[in-house]
């Protein structure tokens, strides 16, 4: 480490864990996007919230910018590093503080993996509900910093739901203790739903108290093939109607074609145009009979054409590899990303316009498209042709997200439903947020970081 304000850092905190290891760099400097080059000044391991303070103090002292890392899952570059900044990687704080029973809440670091949380609510006898594919790797305080969805927001809502306290570093140095798990607190500005979503701009999450909840009954997954894309909402209508649904997921069959490729098992003798994957409770014999009838009405409708329902964990977690194993299957293929909302009732209209946009701007370039129906989460993907030069490819998809983002303004939706604004979604940010809405977030930043180097060019 010969950069010599690194060598300041050491000193004011001993015990900090800093690398500036070739691998160390490329790892943390970078998330899923893959579009910018890796170029941070070192990766800080901090293991204390005052060593958080620390480097956040250090950082505004020496004029260095600081990007808060947590599982780099997120497909909109808000965890890139790519001028020189330092990463605060908090994967060292990756512990379960404590578990109230009487409250129901558990407190954890933020570098705790998503997927730990669930197995320790789940030793508790309760569940964190929250819940998506990169359960494994991604960490809840970088689920915090992007407001994150999943497959279940249709039952449990956004992470949002599930905060009833937070400890943030801002941009000062500050720590701020915010809500302090209370279920009611009519005491002004919620300051923790502030941070919520902000994608690591305002500062960074060194403790977070998660409300819990009872398990859900006993639940079956049932796999459906759809002829045509207006009978999708039709479907899903008649399950929200017929059925206590947990989860109603689509795909499409290209995104089947790239599992299958990825190792699943074809669920299905036929190849269909699309299949909806959906969990239901399935607590007694009156839940099934519901299920079976709900089936039968969508086949006489022509709605389906054909289904598959499980009838063990094993067959439950076939069926949704189909649908979770999408986005692995994908990533070798360098896709470039949209993940777009619009209110429920307007799904079918903005499919229907989207996939004429689709078809009509990528003749020739496999698109793949899944998402959360139940909830007006599409993610599109667009695979990049091997023999395409990637800047080219980049330039050519952001035409069709500017012609995208009209088509969603048309509908009111959203250029980011789950994934941030990060860098990759900057350009469009105006078509969601009003001037006047931009320019109240900058005041906000302003305030908690005064000297902008908390992820200073993400978001705004």
């Amino acid at each position: 480490m010969t950069d010599l304000r690194l060598s300041d850092l050491a000193r004011l905190l001993p015990g900090l864990k800093l690398s500036t290891d070739a691998g160390d760099l490329e790892h943390h400097g970078r998330d899923w996007t893959r579009r910018w080059t890796p170029a941070p000044l070192a990766i800080a391991f901090p293991a204390s919230v005052e060593e958080v303070q620390g480097i956040v103090r250090w950082a505004n002292r020496e004029g260095v910018a600081v990007v808060p890392s947590g599982g780099r899952t997120g497909l909109s570059g808000g965890a890139v590093a790519a001028h020189g900044e330092i990463v605060v990687s908090l994967d060292r704080m990756n512990r379960v503080l404590d578990f109230d029973p009487i409250d129901r809440t558990l407190t954890v670091q933020p570098g705790i993996a998503l997927e730990a949380v669930h197995n320790a609510a789940r030793e508790r006898g309760l569940l964190y509900p929250v819940d998506f594919a990169a359960r494994g790797s991604c960490q809840i305080g970088g689920n915090i910093a992007t407001n994150a969805g999943g497959i279940r927001v249709i039952r449990y809502g956004n992470t949002r739901q599930w905060i009833a306290g937070l400890k943030v570093v801002t941009g000062t140095g500050d720590l701020l203790d915010l809500n302090r798990g209370l279920v009611k607190n009519a005491s002004g500005y919620d300051l923790r739903h502030l941070v919520i979503g902000s994608e690591g701009t305002l500062g960074i999450v060194v403790e977070a108290t998660l409300s819990l909840t009872s398990p859900p009954p006993p639940s079956q997954v049932m796999l459906l093939a759809v002829p045509a894309m207006d009978a999708l909402m039709k479907v899903f209508a008649e399950a929200r109607r017929r059925l206590t649904l947990g989860a109603f997921e689509f795909f499409t069959d290209r995104a089947l074609h790239h599992v299958l490729a990825h190792g699943a098992q074809r669920p299905f003798g036929e190849t269909h145009p699309f299949y909806v994957v959906t969990e239901f409770d399935a607590a007694d014999e009156n839940a099934e009979a519901a299920a079976l009838s709900f089936f039968e009405h969508c086949l006489n409708e022509g709605w389906v054409v054909d289904g598959a329902i499980s009838s063990s964990e094993a067959q439950a977690a076939a069926l949704w590899r189909l649908r979770e194993g999408i986005t692995e299957s994908l990533a070798p293929h360098k896709p470039y990303k949209n993940d777009v909302s619009v209110r429920i009732s307007a799904v079918p209209a903005f499919m229907a316009e989207m996939q004429a946009l689709l078809s009509a701007e990528y003749p020739h370039v496999d698109v793949v498209w899944f998402g959360h129906i139940g909830d007006g989460n599409l993610h599109i993907n667009v695979l990049k042709p091997a023999d395409l030069d990637n800047a080219v490819f980049v330039e050519q998809c952001e035409h069709v997200t500017s012609l995208l983002v009209d088509t969603l303004q048309r509908h009111g939706g959203s250029i980011s439903a789950e994934h941030g604004i990060g860098l990759v979604k900057k350009p469009w940010l105006g078509s969601v947020r009003s001037e006047a809405e931009i320019a109240l977030m900058r005041g906000i930043k302003a305030v908690w970081d005064p000297n902008g180097i908390m992820n200073p060019g993400k978001l705004l």
